[in-house]
C-alpha cells in the first residue's frame, strides 16, 4: 500500500533511507561514512523534509511498516526551472524486487502532474547500475551532458541526470 507520509513517519523513513544507502552504496561511498551513520540524526533530517511545504513525500507499506519512500517536489536546478523532480526514492533492500519501487515511482509521478509539472528531472550516482536501469525501465532517459560532483568525504562522486515527460 502506498500513502501520503506522515510527520510521525520521520522515523521509519530514515531507517529506510539509511539501510538503502548501507546497501546500495557500499563500495561506492565511502565505508567510514556508511558506518557511522546515526538513526536520530537522519531522522531529524527526514522530518524537516516532511514539514516542507514544497516537497511531496509518499511511502510503501508492507504488514504495517514502511518498507520504502519517494520524496518529489519543484526542481533544485537552474536550468530546470519550472519542472518537477524526484529528489528520493528508496525501498529496504530486502524488499528490492517486489513491485514497491514501481509502484512508489507512479506515485511521485503522479503527484508531480497534479502539482501541474510536463516534465521532471532526477540525480542518480552514476555508478549506480541497479538505479540507472530501474530509471531506464520506468520511462526516464539520461539527460547528457549534466554532470555534477557530489561529495563523499574524501571523495567526489559522479552523479548523472535523468529526465522524462510526465
Amino acid at each position: 500500500m502506498v500513502r501520503k507520509a506522515r510527520l510521525d513517519d520521520a522515523a521509519a523513513i530514515a531507517a529506510v533511507h539509511m539501510r538503502t544507502w548501507q546497501v546500495a552504496y557500499r563500495g561506492l561511498v565511502p565505508d567510514e561514512i556508511l558506518d557511522r551513520f546515526e538513526l536520530d540524526e537522519w531522522t531529524t533530517r527526514r522530518r524537516q523534509m516532511l514539514e516542507d511545504e514544497s516537497v511531496f513525500v509518499f511511502v510503501a507499506e508492507t504488514d504495517g511498516d514502511v518498507a520504502g519512500f519517494v520524496a518529489v517536489g519543484p526542481c533544485r536546478d537552474r536550468d530546470l526551472e519550472g519542472e518537477g523532480e524526484l529528489y528520493g526514492i528508496y525501498v529496504r533492500p530486502e524488499q528490492w524486487r517486489h513491485g514497491l519501487g514501481r509502484e512508489l515511482i507512479s506515485a511521485g509521478e503522479d503527484a508531480l502532474r497534479e502539482l501541474g509539472f510536463a516534465e521532471a528531472g532526477l540525480w542518480v550516482l552514476e555508478d549506480n547500475p541497479r538505479a540507472r536501469r530501474f530509471y531506464e525501465a520506468n520511462g526516464w532517459l539520461l539527460d547528457e551532458p549534466a554532470h555534477k560532483a557530489y561529495p563523499a568525504g574524501d571523495k567526489e562522486l559522479s552523479e548523472v541526470r535523468y529526465r522524462r515527460r510526465l
